[in-house]
């Protein structure tokens, strides 16, 4: 657990009528401004594209997982460096700023970028304008080609408890989003923390890509709801099988069908719903 990512504070307790002072632990959130420059050798300016409220830990992952999931750009190879702004003016803003240099030749058409950008329900700048925006983003749909094997339910049902016994700062605060990716066989390759669920994403997604995981071979797991930029984000990356412990929103549902993508919510227990694109889930018959 990163000493950054929980404070301590003193709280007084009230259990049953009788009060009293114990110590307790607060996930922080902090906000995040993501950059995009070229280096120092460059006159080119550079480019605030986002500011985030974040769990610090994971930053320059989370700013390359926003890049690529809003389609900024498309692979590590585009950036020749992250990292924190010397220029700025203490120490905290320093820890606050993240920048991305990216290659020479690697274009970004700022102004519409800016236009494109839009507040959504849960996270503050990201996503696309409309469904119909988020589809010029994406280089294809989700094709058959590219689908896991069957994958028994049971399988799916075990999934919450491997991710919240993992879940280091929720359990210290209970006030984090997670998500994590597991392998066809049901273990877990990578799970990231936040009190942003889109931020947990989008490190998520940021470390896998890093790490050479193939996202198609992949079920990803949120520890909440599944609202439509999640599974935008997850769509941008492959991830054809997603489940949530929460509900999906409508428009989740539709870019999940949209993209071939397997929506499963409300996994809980012994239980759960499908949503989308069920074929790739195998329920033995009683």
């Amino acid at each position: 657990m990163s000493k950054a990512s929980v404070a301590p504070i003193k709280i007084k307790k009230i259990n049953d009528g009788t009060t009293s002072v114990a110590n307790d632990l607060l996930a922080v959130e902090e906000p995040l401004e993501i950059r995009i420059g070229y280096g120092a050798k460059t006159n080119r300016e550079q480019k605030s594209i986002s500011v985030t409220m974040r769990t610090p830990g994971h930053d320059f992952e989370l700013a390359f997982g926003f890049l690529f999931t809003e389609g900024i750009i498309q692979s590590p190879n585009q950036i020749t460096q992250i990292k924190y702004c010397t220029e700025a003016n203490t120490i905290q803003n320093k820890e606050n700023i993240v920048r991305v240099e990216l290659r020479e030749d690697i274009e970004i058409d700022f102004v519409k970028l800016q236009r494109n950008f839009y507040t959504t329900s849960s996270c503050g700048v990201c996503g696309k304008a409309s469904i119909d925006a988020v589809k010029t983003v994406f280089k294809q749909s989700i094709t058959n080609n590219h689908q896991p094997s069957t994958i028994n339910y049971q399988l799916i049902l075990s999934l919450p408890q491997k991710l919240r016994a993992k879940q280091n700062v929720f359990e210290y605060t209970g006030g984090l989003h997670a998500c994590a990716i597991f392998d066809l066989a049901g273990n877990l390759l990578l799970l990231r923390e936040d009190v942003g669920r889109h931020n947990a994403l989008d490190k998520l997604i940021g470390a896998a890509i890093y790490d050479n995981i193939n996202l198609d071979k992949c079920i990803l797991l949120l520890s909440g709801r599944a609202s439509f930029e999640l599974i935008q984000k997850a769509a941008m990356a492959g991830i054809i099988v997603v489940c949530a412990v929460g509900a999906p929103s409508n428009l989740a549902v539709e870019i999940a069908k949209e993209f071939n993508i397997t929506l499963i919510g409300f996994l809980r227990e012994n239980r759960l719903n499908i949503y989308s694109n069920e074929h790739r889930i195998h329920i033995e018959s009683k």
